[in-house]
């Protein structure tokens, strides 16, 4: 798994963090996340997430436009993975890259942890 060391632009972050901003969708993300590359029916999904229907269906639908997760059709199924682990990590580097850049020692030199 590739991890990203380009951290996202301002705009892109918040997109991606407003998709995150809801328990259910955040659930979702953290499902598909653990069922690896391979991802899951949406069955499946709506089963291990306890999101269905048309619920999960709109949440799929945001995260999808976020960049997070992808949808396709195999035969009869629709297969639903994330695919932006690169994403997710640049996210988290995004807050904590720069952690304590702008704190103040005690002997007054700025802390760069």
């Amino acid at each position: 798994m590739e991890m990203s060391s380009t951290p996202p632009d301002l705009t892109v972050a918040a997109a991606q963090f407003a998709a995150l901003g809801s328990e259910q969708r955040l659930g979702v993300l953290r499902t598909l996340v653990r069922a690896g590359p391979e991802g899951l029916s949406i069955g499946e999904l709506g089963a291990r997430s306890g999101v269905t229907g048309s619920t999960l269906t709109h949440h799929m639908k945001i995260l999808a436009s976020a960049g997070l997760v992808t949808q396709a059709k195999q035969g009869r199924s629709v297969i639903c993975a994330a695919v932006a682990y690169k994403d997710v990590q640049a996210l988290s580097d995004f807050l904590l890259n720069e952690c304590c850049a702008d704190s103040v020692a005690p002997n007054g030199d700025h802390d760069h942890g």
